[in-house]
């Protein structure tokens, strides 16, 4: 007599894991950007040089904290251009905002009031001129490029009208004491710090609001990205905003690091920005970039700088080697794009 059939149990197959099967090492690299791997890789080798040409002073920790301080204040600027190239734009105005902010902040009429009057007033004329910049763009409908450089030239010429020429010396004892040793937190730079926090800022924006994804949408694609519901002068207007606080933010620090106002500050930070943010990964026709590649973009340069002058290379020598990697960057870009 056959035993009757026991009841047929369902079968499940366990599906395979994400990282398949390699392993929670592999899965948190799957994650890593290439590029941010290269760029640190990039970084590592230059820190090598450095070390090997001059081991007994690139290393130190004085100048360690220097190359870091230096890359603080074009740092600050490059994270605001890095939202603006994202979202298709470009801002040519950046370091005649640094310098129009940093004179303006400085002046014996500001200096009166003040910590808080110098730093108010570099943050208020950054404002105010990436308002102007945002306005004439999104709702003037001039292109970017236009409407940045007449800023530019505007910006330059009324900070040599406000100091005839002149360098505007800082003399509020706490300002001047933000750039001394005794203010460093465990050996870290006060600019540092600060670079650290709209770095952060920065990252979250982009990567964790809605903001951010507007911007990269704006910048993909704008007519798609208003048919979606995307106000997108509005967006363009906020980006500029964007762009000049962190100019008037990156001013202050400026003023901190030199303790002086001058009508040349931010000489070439647009180019030094723009560089940086495309070094970073981040395309010049939009849509796409990351606040840590334009960071580590600024970094990369910065370093190089830093070891040239340790060698006593020339200036020239420098500005060639930026523009070798500025083209490499490209190259590599289009590159990528096509594949």
């Amino acid at each position: 007599m056959t035993q009757p059939a026991s009841p047929a149990r369902p079968v499940t197959e366990k599906s395979p894991p994400a990282d398949g099967g390699r392993g929670p090492l592999w899965a948190l690299a799957a994650r890593v950007d290439l590029r941010t791997l290269s760029l640190l890789g990039v970084l590592a080798v230059l820190i090598v040089i450095g070390g090997v040409t001059q081991p007994d002073s690139f290393l130190d920790t004085d100048n360690v904290q220097l190359i870091l301080t230096q890359a603080s204040v074009i740092g600050v600027v490059t994270v605001g251009m890095t939202f603006v190239i994202i979202s298709g734009g470009i801002d040519l105005s950046v370091g005649a905002i640094v310098a129009l902010a940093s004179v303006w902040a400085t002046t014996v009429a500001t200096q009166e009031y003040g910590f808080a009057g110098i730093l108010f007033t570099a943050v208020v004329v950054g404002l105010g001129c990436g308002l102007v910049n945002g306005l004439l763009i999104a709702y003037g409908g001039l292109v970017p490029f236009i409407a940045t450089l007449a800023m530019l030239a505007s910006g330059r010429g009324l900070a040599l009208e406000i100091t005839d020429g002149k360098t505007q010396m800082v003399t509020v004892d706490g300002v001047l004491k933000l750039g001394e040793r005794d203010a460093y937190v465990l050996g870290i730079p006060p600019l540092v710090l600060v670079f650290a926090g709209v770095t952060l800022l920065g990252w979250l924006l982009l990567n964790r609001t809605t903001f951010g994804r507007r911007s990269v949408a704006v910048g993909g694609n704008a007519e798609a990205a208003r048919l979606a519901g995307i106000d997108v002068r509005r967006q363009r207007l906020y980006l500029y905003l964007l762009s000049g606080l962190c100019c008037g933010i990156a001013a202050f620090l400026l003023i901190v690091l030199s303790g002086s106002g001058q009508n040349t500050n931010g000489n070439l930070y647009e180019l030094d920005a723009i560089a940086a943010a495309i070094i970073g990964g981040t395309l010049l026709s939009g849509g796409r970039g990351t606040i840590t590649g334009s960071v580590l973009g600024v970094l990369i340069f910065t370093t190089i700088t830093n070891i040239f002058a340790l060698n006593n290379l020339e200036t020239a020598v420098q500005q060639i080697a930026k523009g070798a990697i500025i083209v490499a960057a490209v190259l590599v870009q289009r590159r990528t794009a096509t594949t």
